[in-house]
């Protein structure tokens, strides 16, 4: 099978939505705010993509940990320093490959 056309066939098949797309969307989806087309997409697309079902359990894992967290807000001390630590990070962190197969 021509490669082209079988990659046209499983974006169309998922829901035209790229992986990329999903990623963008899934706050949406979970907020319940997608159009009922949009959702529907959305859903084609997890049901043929394990990448992106697996990174919506991990947002699903996140939001259920965070809410877990004490509500008193962070000393502002301790606020700069995460700050500053992850600002240095992001400056030394390369920007990642794109991956034409996770889209």
């Amino acid at each position: 099978m021509d490669t082209n056309f079988k990659h046209k066939l499983l974006g169309h098949m998922a829901g035209n939505f790229t992986c990329r797309e999903i990623a963008q969307l899934v706050t949406d989806y979970l907020e319940g705010s997608l159009t009922f087309s949009e959702r529907v997409r959305f859903q084609l697309h997890l049901g043929l993509c394990f990448a992106c079902r697996n990174y919506l359990r991990q947002m699903k894992f996140t939001i259920t940990t965070l809410r877990q967290l004490p509500v008193e807000p962070v000393p502002p001390h301790v606020k700069e320093e995460l700050l500053q630590r992850f600002r240095a990070w992001k400056r030394q962190s390369p920007e990642p490959a794109e991956n034409p197969e996770a889209d």
